[in-house]
């Protein structure tokens, strides 16, 4: 049977295609779940004259920390989606993305403790509570997690071939590949 492919050559047929391994999607994923359960919770609490208190959560104490959950969750659906259809499992600018909006929703929170606005207008004394050391821990698994998964293998990464190792192909013609 006659066929107008080219024949592969030995180099082609050795040629193992290394995939990246979805450690870090897991972690960012863990990370960005507890990012958006983190809203819910009671972020801060406020002293009210004649002893009484109230409490806000996530969303009542700051609008961006929702909207930073919700990109969040199409951050991963797309690293998801990614994973399932990229060449080689990943695309690094994606999870790069995904790791500096992790890195800024922890400097977010981080600075919330550090300043805590007055979320209800009646008076700087505001105390913090759980849901935004949650944030914090959720942020930092999403940031560390997607920097994991962005320093797996891609397409221009070392190429592997059988008994010879990694053969780093950056920079090299189009005729060594």
């Amino acid at each position: 049977m006659v066929t107008n492919r080219p024949h592969p050559t030995a180099r082609q047929r050795d040629r193992r295609v290394h995939h990246a391994r979805p450690v870090g999607l897991m972690i960012a994923a863990l990370g960005i779940v507890i990012f958006n359960v983190a809203p819910y919770l009671d972020w801060a609490e406020v002293d009210l004259q004649g002893g009484q208190t109230v409490t806000r959560n996530g969303y009542d104490t700051d609008s961006l920390i929702p909207f930073i959950a919700y990109v969040g969750i199409g951050l991963l659906i797309a690293m998801i989606y990614a994973l399932q259809r990229a060449s080689r499992g990943q695309h690094r600018g994606l999870t790069l993305v995904s790791m500096a909006i992790g890195i800024a929703a922890a400097i977010q929170c981080v600075a919330f403790t550090i300043d805590p606005m007055d979320v209800l207008g009646l008076g700087d004394d505001v105390n913090l509570q759980a849901g935004v050391f949650v944030a914090i821990a959720g942020a930092a698994l999403w940031a560390i997690g997607s920097g994991v998964f962005a320093s797996e293998i891609e397409g221009d990464d070392h190429e592997w071939h059988e008994g010879e190792g990694a053969v780093d192909v950056r920079g090299m013609g189009e005729h060594t590949r």
